[in-house]
Order: C-alpha cells, then sequence, then structure tokens
C-alpha cells in the first residue's frame, strides 16, 4: 500500500473516531517492531454505545473510500473492538481497558530500547 493511501487511512479513522467523540486518539508507528502492521491508532470511549458507534462510523467512512476491513474483532460489550485494515490496525477501548492494556507502552519504541538495554 502506497504512503498517501495509508496516511488517507490515518486521517479517515481519525475523523471518524472524532466525530463520534473518540478521545485520546494515539497514532503508533510500529513499523520498526513487527510485521503485523505500520500503524496502530489507538481510541478511548466512555460506553459501550460510543465504543461501537466509533467502530460503525469508521468502518462506513472507511467503506466509502473503499478500504474495508480484513477482521473485526469484539464489540461494545467486549470493551475493546479491533478493526483490521491490513497496515492499520483499530483499537477501540472503554478507557479503564484501555489503561489496563496499556498499548501505547507496550508499543513504545523507548519501551522497547529500555528493556533491550537491560
Amino acid at each position: 500500500m502506497t504512503k498517501e493511501n495509508i496516511q488517507a487511512m490515518l486521517d479517515i479513522i481519525e475523523k471518524s473516531a472524532d466525530a463520534r467523540g473518540g478521545a485520546d486518539i494515539q497514532v503508533l508507528d510500529i513499523r520498526e517492531m513487527t510485521s503485523i502492521a505500520d500503524y496502530f491508532v489507538i481510541i478511548s470511549g466512555s460506553s459501550t454505545p460510543q465504543l461501537n458507534a466509533i467502530a460503525e462510523e469508521v468502518e462506513d467512512k472507511m467503506a466509502e473510500a473503499g478500504f474495508n476491513t480484513s477482521h473485526h474483532e469484539g464489540n461494545g460489550q467486549s470493551r475493546w473492538i479491533i478493526l483490521d485494515y491490513g497496515d492499520v490496525i483499530v483499537h477501540i477501548f472503554h478507557r479503564d481497558m484501555r489503561k489496563f492494556y496499556n498499548l501505547e507502552r507496550l508499543w513504545s519504541k523507548d519501551e522497547r530500547e529500555s528493556e533491550e538495554e537491560e
């Protein structure tokens, strides 16, 4: 996928999540850490209906732009929804679950470098 397509995907995801009240939207560049994807987009919501609304908005806007999920996992009840777009994986968390799993720390380049130094 081209750099322009990936940037378009990230823009659509961020705008869609923001339109449904998604909070603390973070884009993690994981290209140097794994081959599973190039980017993670992490979004917080505060309720089951909001998580579902964010996921639905992202999927709808991405589909309109010609990007379809290769995999959709979870729902608002599970408090963690994953939308896999190949090079970009979207994680929509209830804010409590986001704190618990702390993907930002797990996938931080700085964190990995400090572990390697130990």
